[in-house]
C-alpha cells in the first residue's frame, strides 16, 4: 500500500508541489467521491493560475512604471506643470482635496509627474488632511468621514455560505445522484405494480437514506467552514505603529486608513499603499508582487510602497494613501481562494487510501451485482426472455444495483480525510489560545513525530524583558541593576564620558521614548533596545533633548549578518561623528582606542584589549548579554553616500543584559528529552551566554557540542556528518546557518525538526528559519509555520 501510494501520489508534497502533479492528483481523487467537497480547503488552482497572472502584470506594471518615472525626471525639473485633475464634490465635502482613485493611480503607477504636481509627500498629507509628524486626529466624525470617502483597509471575503449551500454541495456526489435515480426508478415501478404505499416502502427507504447521508454530511461541512472562519480571524490579529494625535501606538492594520503615519522596520510587512515620508537604508523585498528577488530601495527619490511586500533592510516612515482593496495586494488577494495551501502529507496518504478503497469498493460492487443478477439473467436467457421483463423482475434487478451502489458509499471513506482537516483547524485553534501561532496546518499535523527542537534563545526560552545589571564603562566593572545604582554610577563617571554614552544610546536605537496621553513616557523597540533606553533613563538622560542637540545624517541598521548597528551624526559645533553598538567581540575588535577612568582617550593596547575580552567573556559566563558601544570622529570630505566605517572606533564601554529563563523551561526540556526529542539552541547570541543560558535550562550536557556560525559555515561536508548529530548549542548564527543546520537533520539524519523563534528580538532575519513547534512554554507567543 505504502509504495503503491509513493508511486500514484508521490509528486505531492506538503508544499511547492508542482501544479502537473496537483492536477492529476485531483483527475485520480475525483473517479470516486464528490471532488467539490474533497478539495474544499485546498489550492484552488484556477485562482492560483489568475494570481500569477496578476502578479506577472504588476512586474510589467512597475518595470513600465519605474522606466517611465526615471526618463520623466529628467525633463521635469523646470517645467512648469499643470493639473487637470478636478477634486470630486462629495471628496471636498467630506474636507479632503484628493479621491481615492487619484491616490491609487499615483502609487500603484509609481507616477512621480503626478505626485510632483500634488505637491510630493508634503502635499498629498496636506490635501489628507493630516500631519508627517502627528499623523490623523481620532475625532470620530473625522474618522468616519475619512471611512466613507476612501475605504477600509480590509479586503473582500466570500460570504458565509448558508448551510442549504453545503447541502446542495453535498447532493453533487456522484453514487448519491446514482442511488438517487434508482429510489425514483423504484417508486414509479413498486407504486405501479404493488400501488400506494405498499409499492413505495423500497423507494422511500433509499430516499430517506440519501436525506441522512446529506443533512449529516452538510452539518459536519457547515460546522467546519464556522471553524476556519474562527481560524482566520485569529491570524489576521497583526497591528503595526501608527502615529495618530501625536503619540506613536499600536493599531490592527484593518484599522488603517489613508493619512495615517506608519513606522516601519526591518522583518515588516507594509500594510497598505503609501509613501516613504522619512527613513534610513530602507530596501523592500516585492518578490510578492513581482516576483523579482532583488530588493528596491525606497527613499525621497522613489517614495512609493506596496502592500504586501517587506521591509528587508532598513526602517522608515509611511503615509499610507490607499487601503483595502483598491491596493495591488487587494486586487491579487481578490483572485485568491479561501483555502489556498496545498494538501500536508497526511491529507494525502488519507486521501490516497480514500481514493484506492474506493476502487477496490467499486471493483467488489460490480462483481457483487454480477452475482446477484446472473442466476436471473441465466433464468430469463434459457427462457429467451431477455427483452420481456416483468415488474417484480425490474425491481429485483434494481435492488440487486442499490445494493452494489450501497458498497460503494458505505466503502469511501470519504469523511476521513475532511475530519482530520477538521481536528487539525480545531487543534491550530487550541495552540493560538496558548499564544503559538501556527501558519500552517501541516505543522499541526506532524508536530507529534518531532524528533529535534531547534530553539531561538531571547524570548522563547528566556521571558523577554530585558534589563542592564552590569556596565564596564572606562575599565570599571558597575552592578547598575535598579535607578539608584545607576545615579551612582552616573556620578562616578567623567561629564564627557557619561554625554557621550547617552549620545551614544539614544541616537544609535531602533527604539523610541513616547509619551501617551496620560502624560508617562513608554519605551517602543526589541527588548535589547529597551532595556538599554531604560539604562540611559535612569543615568538621567533626556531622549528628546539628546536627539534634538544633533541630526542623524545616517544610519545602518543592524541585521544578522554584520552583528551591529551605525549611525552618523551631525554635531551643534560641526562635524560629525559615527556611532556603532552591537556585539561585543565584533564592536570591539573594530576599536583602536579607548576611553580611561578620568575620560581621556589612549590608544587600545593588547593588555587593555584582553582586559575588556576577559570582561565580556565573564559578563557571558554570567548568562548575560553584551553589547559594546564605541563612537568614532569622522574626517571632513567624508559622503553620506558612502558606508559608515567600520574600524577606527573608540570603546566607551560594554553593557551586561540579563534576560531571565522562563519559569517550567528546564522542566519542558526535560519532557522533551525523556520523549526522546533532542533539543538544541540555535541564536545568534554570544557562545558564552548561549552555554551559560542552554545549562540552566538543561539543553547542554557534556558530551553536548556548542559551536558559532561562522565556525559551523568552514566545515567540510565530512567533518557537518560527524559534527552535526552533537551540536546542541549554535551561537552567532545566521539564518543561513539555522537552514544549513536543519537541512542536514532533515535530509541526511531524517530528523522531523521544529523550530521556535518569538518573532520579536533577532526574528526578522528568521523568515526562513521561523519554521516549528511550540515545546509548551507558558506565556510565549511562538510563532509557527513549517516542520521539515
Amino acid at each position: 500500500m505504502e509504495s503503491y501510494l509513493e508511486e500514484r501520489f508521490g509528486g505531492v508534497q506538503a508544499k511547492n508541489s508542482s501544479e502537473e502533479a496537483l492536477r492529476r492528483w485531483r483527475r485520480l481523487c475525483s473517479v470516486v467521491k464528490n471532488p467539490k467537497r474533497r478539495f474544499r480547503f485546498t489550492a484552488n488552482l484556477e485562482k492560483r493560475g489568475e494570481a500569477e497572472a496578476i502578479k506577472h502584470a504588476n512586474h510589467e506594471k512597475l518595470r513600465v512604471a519605474v522606466l517611465v518615472s526615471k526618463a520623466a525626471l529628467q525633463f521635469i525639473q523646470g517645467l512648469s506643470l499643470r493639473s487637470e485633475y478636478v477634486v470630486p464634490e462629495e471628496v471636498k465635502a467630506a474636507g479632503f482635496q484628493i479621491c481615492a482613485d487619484e491616490l491609487g493611480s499615483i502609487v500603484e503607477g509609481h507616477d512621480s509627474k503626478k505626485l510632483i504636481i500634488h505637491g510630493g509627500v508634503d502635499g498629498i498629507a496636506e490635501k489628507l488632511s493630516t500631519s508627517k509628524t502627528d499623523g490623523l486626529s481620532t475625532d470620530e466624525d473625522s474618522i468616519k468621514r475619512r471611512q466613507d470617502i476612501y475605504g477600509v483597509n480590509k479586503f473582500t471575503e466570500s460570504e458565509v455560505r448558508s448551510f442549504w449551500v453545503f447541502v446542495w454541495e453535498a447532493l453533487q456526489d456522484t453514487t448519491l445522484i446514482i442511488l438517487a435515480v434508482c429510489a425514483f426508478v423504484s417508486l414509479v415501478v413498486g407504486i405501479a405494480m404493488e400501488g400506494w404505499p405498499k409499492g413505495a416502502h423500497d423507494g422511500l427507504g433509499i430516499v430517506a437514506s440519501i436525506l441522512l447521508v446529506v443533512f449529516v454530511t452538510a452539518a459536519s461541512d457547515y460546522r467546519q467552514s464556522l471553524q476556519f472562519k474562527d481560524l482566520d480571524k485569529e491570524k489576521k490579529k497583526i497591528q503595526v505603529q501608527v502615529t495618530r494625535n501625536g503619540f506613536r501606538q499600536r493599531l490592527s492594520i484593518y484599522d488603517l486608513l489613508p493619512g495615517d503615519v506608519v513606522h516601519l522596520a526591518i522583518g515588516d510587512q507594509v500594510p497598505a499603499d503609501g509613501l516613504f515620508i522619512s527613513g534610513f537604508s530602507l530596501l523592500i523585498n516585492e518578490s510578492s508582487l513581482t516576483g523579482e528577488s532583488e530588493p528596491v530601495a525606497v527613499n525621497a527619490d522613489n517614495p512609493f510602497l506596496l502592500s504586501g511586500t517587506k521591509v528587508q533592510d532598513g526602517s522608515c516612515k509611511m503615509l499610507v494613501t490607499t487601503v483595502g482593496m483598491r491596493t495591488q495586494w487587494g486586487k491579487l488577494m481578490a483572485t485568491l481562494s479561501e483555502g489556498g495551501d496545498d494538501e500536508t502529507p497526511l491529507q494525502v496518504k488519507l486521501n490516497g487510501v480514500a481514493t484506492i478503497i474506493g476502487q477496490i469498493g467499486l471493483f467488489f460492487a460490480v462483481i457483487t451485482f454480477i452475482v446477484l443478477s446472473q442466476g436471473l439473467f441465466s433464468k430469463k436467457y434459457h427462457e429467451g426472455l431477455l427483452l420481456s421483463w416483468s415488474g417484480d423482475e425490474a425491481l429485483e434487478l434494481l435492488e440487486h444495483f442499490a445494493i452494489a451502489v450501497t458498497i460503494v458509499v458505505v466503502a469511501v471513506p470519504e469523511g476521513l480525510p475532511l475530519a482530520v482537516t477538521l481536528s487539525l483547524a480545531f487543534a491550530m485553534k487550541k495552540m493560538m489560545n496558548d499564544k503559538a501561532l501556527v501558519r500552517h496546518l501541516a505543522a499541526c499535523e506532524t508536530m507529534g513525530s518531532a524528533t529535534t527542537i531547534c530553539s531561538d534563545k531571547t524570548g522563547t526560552l528566556t521571558t523577554n524583558h530585558m534589563a542592564v545589571v552590569k556596565a564596564c564603562i572606562c575599565g570599571n566593572i558597575k552592578e547598575v541593576n535598579g535607578p539608584q545604582n545607576a545615579s551612582k554610577l552616573c556620578s562616578e563617571l567623567p561629564e564627557i564620558v557619561v554625554k557621550t554614552l547617552l549620545e551614544s544610546i539614544f541616537n544609535n536605537t531602533g527604539g523610541e521614548v513616547v509619551f501617551n496621553q496620560d502624560g508617562k513616557y513608554q519605551i517602543l523597540g526589541t527588548p535589547t533596545e529597551t532595556a538599554l533606553l531604560e539604562f540611559a533613563l535612569a543615568l538621567g538622560g533626556d531622549f528628546k533633548s539628546k536627539r534634538d542637540e544633533t541630526k542623524i545624517v545616517k544610519v545602518e541598521p543592524f541585521n544578522s549578518t554584520k552583528k551591529r548597528m551605525s549611525v552618523i551624526l551631525e554635531l551643534p559645533g560641526g562635524g560629525r561623528r559615527a556611532h556603532c553598538k552591537g556585539a561585543s567581540e565584533i564592536v570591539l575588535a573594530a576599536c583602536d582606542k579607548f576611553i580611561d577612568d578620568t575620560g581621556s582617550v589612549h590608544p587600545l593596547d593588547k593588555t587593555t584589549a584582553d582586559k575588556l575580552n576577559g570582561i565580556i567573556d565573564s559578563f557571558a559566563g554570567e548568562a548575560l548579554r553584551t553589547l559594546c558601544l564605541a563612537y568614532r570622529e569622522m574626517e571632513e570630505g567624508f559622503s553620506i553616500l558612502d558606508h559608515i566605517p567600520s574600524q577606527g572606533y573608540t570603546c566607551i564601554g560594554v553593557v551586561g543584559i540579563k534576560d531571565p529563563v522562563r519559569p517550567g523551561v528546564r522542566e519542558s526540556v526535560a519532557t522533551c528529552q525523556a520523549a526522546g526529542i533532542m533539543v538544541r539552541m540555535v541564536t545568534g547570541d554570544n557562545i558564552n551566554t548561549a552555554k551559560a543560558i542552554a545549562r540552566e535550562c538543561g539543553i547542554l550536557t557534556e558530551e553536548g557540542i556548542a559551536i558559532e556560525g561562522p565556525e559551523f559555515r568552514e566545515k567540510s561536508l565530512d567533518e557537518l556528518l560527524k559534527l552535526v548529530p552533537k551540536i546542541q548549542v549554535m551561537a552567532r548564527s545566521s539564518p543561513l546557518d539555522k537552514h544549513t543546520l536543519v537541512k542536514h537533520l532533515r535530509t541526511t539524519f531524517n530528523d522531523v525538526v521544529a523550530v521556535t523563534g518569538d518573532g520579536t528580538n533577532d526574528a526578522p532575519a528568521l523568515h526562513e528559519a521561523d519554521i516549528g513547534l511550540a515545546m509548551g512554554i507558558a506565556g510565549t507567543e511562538v510563532r509557527i509555520s513549517h516542520i521539515h
